[in-house]
Parts: structure tokens; sequence; C-alpha cells
């Protein structure tokens, strides 16, 4: 063995003389590399994180809730989903209550929430982009990712019932929130508005970053890219880490609840790696990003390309921040609003676009 490198068993046993977290194995589990770099992992324990918080490490040892099948079609599965979000929905409009109303911006549809017993910021402006997999979640996700953010900011926010699929393909994402801030740039300077998502959301944010100067229009003031990347999922060590903890929550739920229904992508046809879809592959989009921040947590699929989408934007001289929630998984300050890591990421969220935008 090289004088310069550690085996794995020296490895190992310099990790336990440091100190290893109560419970856990000393001895990693012997693994095996291929010449082609592929690595062969046995099955181990996965303990909870040391650096959790109480509160995190109870909400692991809970069973999660058995939620409903994903359903036969896109309508059964959008109204499972949306049943299956209804504690989410109460917990967050009763801790940050805010006015809804449903309007047209643009023709297009969009929820505005302004939050109650706060003075609203007249200088800025959040457009917020639900997750859901651009299939599902237009309510739900809505209103669950925008009430704390605009609670606590004292913001106005606009979320935007995007076309999804299969009844649409992209871009029609990009399309439909074009049109919201064209009509926003009549009431608000470009470095008031602010735009952010989860997920799906967080994947479109980062989309509408490249598509508004690739068609004429101001960019953002800054924007949010919150479970997700500015590329797409499946690629990067965490699209296999990350389905591995997600599958072993998805084992709690009813047999067959995982069968997806055959229904037509949003992305059929698209080019992936283009520059309107994956803008993190071509830095000279990325060059014309505004003030960025990303969050994803250690154990969430979106994990590799959040962090490879911050290091292409520092590459690119564009400012901003990563959090990477420890232990956790993905859109977990929405998913767990009620852990104290949540309510850090909140706050996180709140000054990022309260520093950026005005």
């Amino acid at each position: 063995m090289s004088k310069h490198l550690l085996g794995a068993a020296a490895a190992a046993a310099l990790l336990v003389a440091i100190g290893t977290a109560p419970g856990a194995s000393a001895q990693p589990a012997e693994t095996a590399q291929t010449t082609d770099g592929v690595l062969h992992v046995p099955a181990f324990d996965f303990p909870p994180s040391g650096f959790l918080s109480k509160e995190a490490v109870d909400h692991l040892k809970k069973a999660p809730p058995i939620g409903a099948p994903l359903g036969a079609d896109i309508a059964e599965m959008r109204r499972n989903l949306e049943h299956d979000l209804i504690p989410n929905v109460a917990f967050l409009t009763a801790r940050y209550p805010a006015d809804i109303v449903q309007r047209k911006i643009g023709g297009v549809p969009t929820r505005v929430f302004t939050p109650k017993g706060r003075k609203i910021d007249p200088h800025r402006v959040l457009i917020q982009l639900h997750g859901g997999a651009f299939m599902v979640c237009a309510d739900a996700c809505a209103i669950t990712e925008s009430l704390p953010i605009a609670y606590l900011g004292g913001f106005k926010v606009i979320s935007i019932d995007y076309r999804q699929g299969p009844e649409a393909t992209f871009p029609a994402g990009s399309e439909d929130v074009a049109k919201v801030y064209r009509e926003l740039l009549k009431t608000y300077k470009p470095h008031q508005i602010g735009i952010f998502g989860c997920s799906a959301g967080g994947v479109l944010s980062a989309q509408v970053a490249a598509w508004l100067p690739a068609h004429g229009l101001p960019q953002a003031g800054a924007i949010g890219v919150f479970g997700a990347g500015a590329a797409q999922f499946v690629r990067g060590d965490s699209s296999y880490l990350g389905a591995a903890f997600e599958a072993a929550e998805a084992g709690r739920r009813p047999a067959g609840s995982g069968a997806m229904p055959r229904i037509r992508s949003y992305w059929e046809g698209a080019d992936l790696k283009s520059p309107m879809a994956s803008p993190a592959l071509h830095p000279d989009v990325l060059a014309k990003f505004p003030p960025t921040l990303v969050i994803t947590g250690t154990r969430a699929p979106d994990l590799s390309t959040a962090v490879f989408t911050h290091s292409a934007l520092i590459k690119a001289g564009v400012p901003g921040d990563l959090i990477v929630g420890e232990g956790l998984g993905h859109c977990y300050h929405t998913s767990q609003p009620e852990l104290p890591e949540s309510r850090d990421t909140f706050d996180a969220i709140v000054k990022f676009f309260q520093k950026y935008l005005g």
C-alpha cells in the first residue's frame, strides 16, 4: 500500500478513532470496484445522522403515513396526492395565515398570497412555482410552499398554476411563467421580482432564469432552486442513493401504489440537454443567471444536480448560496415543515430574497 494513501481498513480505523456515532457500525461493509469504476455495495444499516435535531430523529422513527395508491390515471393521481397533503396544508395554514385569492395574470391562473397580520413589503414580490413532477400538486404544493415565505417575509407571493403533463409538454411551464412575469413588470422593476420553487418548481425556476434573457425579457432579481438543480435529476450519485431512501418509504404504501399509469410525459420530444431544459450544462447561459439560492438534502435524489448547479454557478461568477440539509430528504422544508431544520430554512430563504431583491 502506498504510504500516501489509506486503505479501506485503515481509513475505517481512523474514523473510529476520531469518533463514531453511538450505535453505528464501526466497520463499513466491504465493497468491490470493477475496472469500469462501478462499485458493488452490499446492504448495510443507515442510522439517522448524528447532526439531526431531536425532532428530526423522532420523525424518522415514525412510520410514514399510509397514503392512497398513486391512481389509475392522472386525474386520480392528482386527487389522491391532494388528499395525502391535507395535514400539511392544515398545519401551515394555521401557523402562517394569509389571504389567498385566485386570479388570472397574463391569462394564466394564479393564487396570490398576502400574509395576515404583517406589513406587506412594497418593494419585493415573489413568483412561486409548485412541485409535483410536472404532473400534479397544483393546489396543495402551491399552498405549502408559499405560505411560510409569504408570512415570514411579509411578501406578496404569486403561485402560478403553470401547464403540466400530460396535457402540455415542455416548454409550456416556462412560457406561462414568462407571461405572468411580463405583467408584473408593469408594476415592479426586474430587481424587485424573485422566483422560487421546489422539486419540479425548482427545475422550472432555473429554466425560467434561462428563458427570460433568451426571449428578450430582463432577468429577475433572484431565484430559488429548491429540491432540484438546473439540470435533470437522473444524473449523478444521488439519483441512486436518494432513490434508495425514497424506495424505503414507498415500501410502506399499499401494494401496487408505485405503479405509474401510462401517461404522456411533460418532457416528451424535448432535448433534455438543451440550454432551456438544463441550463447548468451551458456556462454561457448560467452567466446570465441572477443570484441563486440552491437547497437540497443529503438523502435527497436531487443532491447531485443541486451541488453540480451551485458549483457551475460559482464558475460562472453568479453569487448565491447552497443549503444542504444534513440527514434530510427531498424538499424536506415543505414535507416536514414542523422541524427546526425546516424553520431555519424558511428564515434563510426570506433573508436571501431580502438581501438580493428591492
